[in-house]
């Protein structure tokens, strides 16, 4: 059994069921979506057209797809239940079953029944003289962490729509279930906003690229490779992307980057910024000092972009960022600082503080939930803001103790972009620091420093994958697998069936799925 991530429960059993073209799925009608779902999976690598029927006749070969209310699935280790998410999934010689309360769990069963079969079931062309068969045996399955996501930068380099509908079949795959969609940038914005055409006219198109390393240059004239980049989502691609998500039970979380990581939009709007000149969409990695001013037109100017991302996008959180705002032109401005004045704020920590209130309330009068990177702690944090904590687990400690909801995303064990060799030469540029396959699985979501009703707190993980240095599709695989793979074991699995060196042995199987999809892995 190679399943991944590894699941809760697995009964092994004798003999092997077989899928043929004579096959029938059997599903009534609140299971005919997820049985329409796997069929056309199964399609490609097979020929087998299997239809769907509410009745097999006898001495029929089934696939039975059910959903049932969750007490009617009998429970894990003594649990009352499996939860929405969870599944039960029973393979016998000539009958698979496949059970949820929901059809999420319904679809991540069909996902482990995919990893059952031999890898070439994830072919998209026929593949002839394969055994199509699956081991005999019974899981019961569900996932530790309700979040379980990944996060994809599109600000530094813009990914086609066919790299993000990729990766959502393979975060589906993983059975992860949020694609945290990084928009913005100094070095482009990607959402259309049809209020301001601008921010896209303008703000989606850098000139070039820094070449080389962001450190490379402390001393020296910054080289650009001249050649253009730029792209952006219309919010019908947009649109389009979130309800291809759906199909695949996968939240996409919007971020729009604000008060720093804001030069796209400044250089598009220059009364945005601080300075009395426009500034250029940045050509250079790094920390900006560029930042929105705090005047109320600027408020209001975000809060207009956020009205019409509110109209794409269904999510109940939404990103506004928040990390790594310089203060240094909020210091030297004569405005700002008769702002704080005028708003009796203290210092600048205060102000980014009122800044980001001012989004949480826009959002909350709206149904919606603000979250953001653990600068947004400083100053004082919103009443009912999110925390995604990343300089650490300090931040979401905080925030956990203070009863804010929290998300893990250290950079110590969920950074992709970081090296995955100590040996740099023999791997592609990346941003710097070292995060292997075995620490990434090694990784503990829930802090020791939290009580048990303070962990009820940390709602998940994700990993993060910055492209400053990931130009390419390609380059994108390389640097999320396999270490994509083991973080969806640290967010689904439980502890206690979680071994490395298991890990590894299932994963020779898994990364033959791996080749078969088209993924770059990294090999080693």
């Amino acid at each position: 059994m190679s399943i991944i991530p590894v699941p809760v429960q697995v009964r092994p059993s004798v003999g092997h069921f077989t899928l043929t073209s004579t096959t029938a799925i059997v599903a009534a009608s609140t299971a005919k979506r997820k049985a329409e779902q796997l069929a056309a999976w199964l399609r490609p690598a097979t020929g087998f057209a299997l239809p769907i029927v509410a009745n097999a006749p006898a001495g029929t070969s089934t696939i039975e797809l059910r959903i049932e209310n969750v007490d009617g699935i009998d429970g894990i280790d003594g649990i009352d239940g499996i939860s929405a998410e969870g599944y039960a999934l029973d393979v016998n010689d000539s009958t698979v079953v496949l059970r949820a309360s929901a059809e999420a769990g319904l679809m991540y069963a069909a996902q482990s029944l995919r990893q059952l079969l031999p890898a070439q079931i994830f072919s998209t062309t026929t593949v002839a003289g394969v055994d199509w068969s699956a081991p005999c045996q019974s899981i019961l399955d569900q996932p530790r962490f309700g979040w379980r996501g990944m996060h994809l930068d599109v600000g530094r380099y813009f990914m086609p729509l066919a790299t993000i509908r990729k990766y959502i079949d393979l975060l589906a795959l993983h059975k992860m279930n949020v694609l945290h969609w990084h928009l913005t940038e100094d070095q482009g914005w990607r959402i259309e906003i049809r209020k301001y055409p601008r921010l896209t006219e303008v703000g989606a198109f850098r000139p070039g690229t820094i070449v080389g390393h962001q450190f490379e240059y402390k001393e020296k004239e910054v080289v650009l490779n001249g050649v253009p980049h730029g792209g952006f989502y219309t919010q019908d691609e947009a649109r389009e992307i979130i309800a291809y998500a759906a199909q695949h039970h996968i939240a996409v979380l919007p971020e729009i980057e604000m008060p720093g990581h804001a030069g796209a939009a400044i250089a598009a709007y220059p009364e945005l910024g601080n300075l009395d000149h426009p500034i250029p969409v940045s050509c250079q990695w790094g920390i900006h000092k560029h930042v929105i001013n705090v005047e109320e037109s600027t408020v209001n100017f975000y809060k207009d972009v956020l009205s019409e991302v509110l109209e794409v996008f269904p999510n109940h959180y939404i990103h506004i960022g928040g990390d790594e705002c310089p203060k240094d032109e909020w210091k030297s401005s004569e405005r700002v600082q008769a702002r704080m004045r005028e708003l009796g704020l203290h210092d600048e920590h205060d102000l980014q503080s009122w800044f980001i209130r001012q989004m949480d309330v826009f959002l909350n009068e709206r149904g919606r939930v603000l979250i953001g990177w653990d600068e947004i702690l400083e100053g004082g944090l919103a009443p009912n803001a999110v925390v995604m904590s990343w300089r650490g687990e300090d931040g979401g400690i905080a925030a956990a103790q203070n009863g804010h909801d929290v998300v893990m995303a250290p950079y110590h064990w969920t950074y992709f972009d970081y090296y995955q060799s100590e040996d740099r030469e023999k791997e592609p540029l990346a941003i710097g620091g070292f995060l292997p396959l075995e620490k990434v699985y090694a990784y503990e979501p829930i802090p020791a420093a939290l009580t048990v009703e303070q962990a009820k707190h940390v709602l998940g993980a994700q990993c993060q994958l910055w492209t400053e240095y990931i130009p390419t599709p390609e380059h994108l695989d390389y640097m999320a697998f396999p270490r994509l793979c083991a973080l969806a074991e640290v967010v689904w699995s439980p502890t206690s069936t979680r071994d490395y060196a298991r890990f590894t042995e299932r994963m020779a199987t898994h990364l033959q799925r791996l080749s078969v999809l088209g993924v770059n892995y990294r090999k080693s």
